[in-house]
């Protein structure tokens, strides 16, 4: 007994210690005294393993590898956030939420930094941290338990009493920039690539297969709301639950504020981009939240984003730098794009070493050479471009950039035609660089959706020489997979049934997947409805290509010159002999009914499922009509995330409103599936 009560009184002090470090920032004992307590719990659990307990603070030193991730399916959906990139943005945001809360009164902001980090999710059962989650697509992520259970700031036992039987947390894990700094530091010494920025760091330690390598990089976490919560109560305000899960023993940001109006809202944003730099971990804006809960159940939710939160991005950042030199990559479709080699600098809080420069067009209208000191441009996670040369810098001895005569993947020739902007590859199948992408396109979601095929297991099947075409996926076998890096036999296993199952497919699908250049989900759509099999759709000339919904001259050609290339044809008939297939069905060009003729929609905001390109041919295809403004003949409104002054205008004429998923509901009831 004298044992046990030792072993409990270690882990209280422990954790207490834990408490007072990283929630308090106020350390009790040096760290002498709490590697000293630390030492002696370790010792008697290892003569003692029966006393062992999963809240243990010994327990964070990883576990054996992982073959690989099982999903999670959140109780509360993760939402993504509206984005304000100016004062107005913010006001008019304030002003939505007054309006629908119907002018409640005297309202309060919490305000917050916006962390650069990983979004997760902590359930706690009976108070003991049970599961971690990724955020995913906002309705499933992965199950990353073992990783985050190796972070010291994640309390395993909850402080204190009042906490719900069930409750999940929702919170930002980090690598500060001296965790970043320090890290990078010894990965060098050693020989090892370094990262990126402070978040890729973070991702990358959180998917490691091996939790022990997870426990050897400097992660942190900032909890900022409370999700799912089962038989317990919680504060009514969003200030008052953070004091409970600081209470509890979370660490919540120190920089958190409550402001009452949009100027204390402006103030916060221009103090806290003021000591950006000082904060130690990287933030790309605020977030604002309205602090009453009660208020934030009214307002709800627009498509994947609440009504009742905002996040006000930092302006975008330049610098200067110096072109290193030119490369071409080849892109999915053949496209040779020029990408500038930068003498690395740290714009925005990440080192850029890179920025695009889109086509041959764009680099002649700036006239950029190798040599010239040029200003980058990054807008949060956006690549970073040049936005203009300083000709008055440049070198006697800067070099024009010329446009390579073959391939620089394969050796195919190059081609540029007079009309477009962009050259290409005319290698198609074969090269290499085409295979990759054109394999990661045909397996994506609104492809084939091959489950579990993901980007770097198809550049190591390419490298391997597994796969030189899309057709070559329909004849991997188990032991194919089974011995690649990372894999084995159940993951193996996994993913042959997973390619199985994609046989059962749809023409759309399977069009969308072949990689046409400029036939997307909404043409592919219009294609298979309207032409009905494979066979018509690769015999149509252009004149019959024409008279398909949403089909121009350019769509044609590309969709001509596609099926005119044999090999394009032999890799489709491999396809179907391999046993992909759909439902043929007859051709629908010639009804006239259409389910949502004499209907007009108007779309405003961003849509996230689909782009409005898409959703607006949808629409077309069943019928509707799709205006750019919105009036009192307008049928409905389809609002998606940071929707402006069409869905203000919409609910004054009270004009029917609904969200991106109300929308894709609305399309699979007529047999359309985004």
């Amino acid at each position: 007994m004298e044992l046990v009560e030792e072993v409990r009184s270690l882990r209280e002090s422990l954790i207490e210690h834990n408490y007072q470090y990283y929630v308090m920032d106020d350390p009790t004992v040096p760290d002498a005294e709490y590697d000293r307590l630390f030492k002696r719990l370790t010792e008697i659990e290892s003569e003692h393993p029966e006393l062992v307990t999963p809240d243990s603070p010994t327990q964070r030193v990883g576990d054996v590898p992982l073959e690989g991730f099982s999903q999670v399916a959140h109780h509360q959906p993760m939402l993504s956030l509206g984005n304000a990139f100016n004062d107005q943005d913010l006001e008019d945001f304030v002003r939505r939420v007054l309006d629908r809360l119907s002018n409640p009164g005297p309202i309060g902001f919490a305000c917050e930094p916006k962390l650069d980090g990983i979004a997760v999710s902590l359930l706690y059962e009976r108070g003991i941290f049970s599961r971690a989650a990724t955020r995913g697509d906002g309705q499933t992520g992965e199950d990353i338990t073992a990783n985050v259970r190796t972070i010291s700031s994640v309390p395993l036992r909850l402080r204190g009493s009042g906490h719900p039987l069930v409750m999940e947390v929702r919170g930002e894990i980090i690598m500060t920039r001296s965790g970043f700094d320090k890290y990078n530091a010894a990965a060098l010494e050693r020989g090892d690539k370094p990262f990126e920025n402070p978040r890729n760091a973070a991702a990358g330690s959180l998917r490691q297969l091996d939790s022990r390598i997870t426990a050897s990089r400097p992660l942190d976490i900032y909890c900022y709301a409370v999700g799912h919560v089962d038989q317990g109560s919680l504060a009514e305000t969003q200030q008052g639950r953070l004091q409970q899960l600081r209470e509890w023993g979370f660490r919540v940001n120190p920089e958190i504020r409550f402001a009452g109006n949009p100027t204390e809202m402006i103030a916060y944003h221009a103090d806290i981009l003021q000591r950006r730099n000082d904060l130690g971990y990287e933030i790309d804006g605020v977030v604002y939240k309205v602090d009453s809960l009660e208020m934030q159940s009214r307002l709800g939710q627009v498509s994947r984003a609440p009504r009742w939160a905002i996040a006000y991005k930092f302006p975008a950042q330049e610098e200067m730098t110096t072109v290193n030199d030119v490369e071409f990559q080849v892109g999915r479709t053949g496209s040779i794009t020029p990408v500038a080699r930068l003498e690395p600098v740290h714009v925005g809080g990440v080192t850029v070493s890179n920025a695009t420069l889109h086509n041959m067009d764009e680099v002649e209208r700036m006239d950029v050479r190798v040599g010239d000191t040029v200003v980058i441009h990054r807008a949060g996670d956006v690549i970073p471009k040049i936005v203009r040369v300083l000709a008055d810098r440049r070198p006697p001895d800067a070099r024009r950039i010329t446009l390579p005569d073959v391939c620089p993947v394969c050796g195919s020739e190059v081609l540029r035609p007079e009309d477009e902007a962009v050259a290409r590859c005319t290698g198609g199948l074969f090269c290499q660089a085409q295979t990759k992408a054109s394999v990661k396109h045909f397996a994506s979601r609104g492809a084939m959706d091959i489950d579990g095929l993901g980007d770097k297991l198809v550049e190591q099947m390419v490298d391997l020489g597994l796969i030189q075409t899309i057709a070559d996926l329909y004849d991997l076998k188990v032991e194919d997979i089974a011995s690649m890096d990372r894999m084995g036999g159940k993951s193996a296993a996994n993913l042959i049934e997973a390619i199985e199952t994609s046989k059962e497919t749809t023409l759309q699908r399977f069009l969308y997947g072949l990689g046409i250049r400029e036939v997307g989900e909404a043409t592919a759509l219009n294609l298979a409805r309207e032409l009905g099999t494979i066979g018509r759709i690769q015999s149509a000339d252009e004149d019959q290509l024409q008279t398909v919904t949403e089909v121009g001259p350019i769509v044609t050609r590309h969709i001509v010159a596609f099926f005119s290339q044999q090999h394009n044809r032999d890799v489709i008939e491999r396809l179907v002999n391999a046993g992909v297939n759909w439902p043929v069905t007859e051709p629908s060009a010639e009804i006239t009914e259409q389910p949502l003729q004499g209907r007009t929609f108007v779309l405003t905001g961003t849509l996230s499922t689909m782009g409005r390109n898409d959703a607006k041919a949808f629409l077309q295809t069943l019928g509707a009509t799709v205006s750019g403004s919105v009036s009192k003949s307008t049928s409905t409104v389809v609002a998606g995330e940071n929707a402006g002054s069409k869905l203000v205008k919409a609910e004054a004429l009270g004009v029917p409103i609904i969200d991106e998923e109300s929308l894709i509901a609305l399309l699979k009831e007529y047999g359309v599936t985004p």
